[in-house]
């Protein structure tokens, strides 16, 4: 009898360093992460033809926690999710918010910053002689974000507003702001931009971080973030790294990897050598 225990302990030992063995085998060698690369300072293309900004310090960063080999590619916005779903890359890290419309179809980290929407116009116009606030609204407060909102249409009543096309930027305006501007679509922000420099759209609204970026180059002295931020809502939980449904193990790394970057003050830094202010999740 005591043979025959000795002998089913050891079957059972076994079979856990097998399962062991198996569990750890499906933790990734290397992944392929894609970013738009068209939003700058999350993500854009530099001068070298080479992909830079917030995200892809950030993402190398936590592939080095990983201990993962990792490739990094551009893919336009709006090709982002149906790629990732057909297996063309493992993880998408674009400033894409954590909405639960999105989260129907694919899964998402824990989010690794908290960015508000806001809009920017001409200085001079009414929007614009607001001047940039600190303040924030959820729009989880139905109450106090509705206010907020009621307060800028008056301003806003008649004007043309871009935002970048299947965003959540892009519902917020809808929802909001539909029955008082004319929506202006576009496949960048980097195009919107453009217009508003040369007055053929009003106001934009995107993340204050890039407005601020945005606003920051010369061609734009005229042109101001106007107004309060908004955050919540539409816009979900934050912004964190897309990835397919079943690929629970690199999720667990990726949480643990931002967990700890998020812990040691890493995302602070990045944060803030890239957008100026620290856009850490708060715990």
């Amino acid at each position: 009898m005591k043979v025959c225990r000795l002998a089913a302990v050891a079957a059972a030992l076994s079979m856990f360093g097998f399962m062991h063995t198996a569990l750890a085998e499906d933790a990734p060698k290397a992944i392929t992460i894609a970013t738009e690369g068209a939003y700058a300072p999350w993500n854009f293309t530099n001068a070298d033809g080479k992909l830079d900004g917030l995200e892809i310090e950030l993402a190398n960063n936590l592939c080095e926690r990983m201990k993962v080999k990792c490739t990094i590619i551009a893919q336009d916005w709006d090709g982002l999710i149906p790629s990732l779903k057909v297996g063309k890359f493992d993880v998408i890290m674009a400033s894409m918010f954590i909405t639960p419309k999105r989260l129907e179809t694919i899964d998402f980290t824990q989010p690794y910053a908290i960015d508000p929407g806001g809009f920017a116009a001409a200085k001079d116009s009414d929007l614009g002689k607001l001047g940039a606030s600190t303040e924030k609204f959820k729009l989880d407060d139905e109450a106090a974000s509705q206010a907020a909102v009621d307060k800028l249409k008056p301003l806003l009543k008649g004007k043309v507003v871009g935002v970048q096309a299947a965003t959540a930027m892009l519902e917020f305006v809808k929802k909001y702001f539909g029955d008082t501007v004319e929506i202006r679509e576009y496949k960048t922000t980097e195009q919107h931009d453009l217009d508003l420099a040369a007055g053929r759209i009003d106001a934009i609204f995107a993340q204050k971080t890039a407005l601020a970026a945005t606003l920051a180059k010369p061609e734009f002295s005229g042109f101001t973030v106007a107004g309060p931020g908004f955050v919540g809502g539409l816009f979900g939980a934050g912004t964190g790294a897309g990835l397919r449904k079943e690929d629970a193990k690199l999720k667990e790394m990726l949480n643990d990897a931002i967990s700890a970057a998020i812990a040691d003050g890493t995302i602070k830094r990045i944060s803030e050598k890239w957008v100026k202010t620290d856009v850490t999740p708060v715990k």
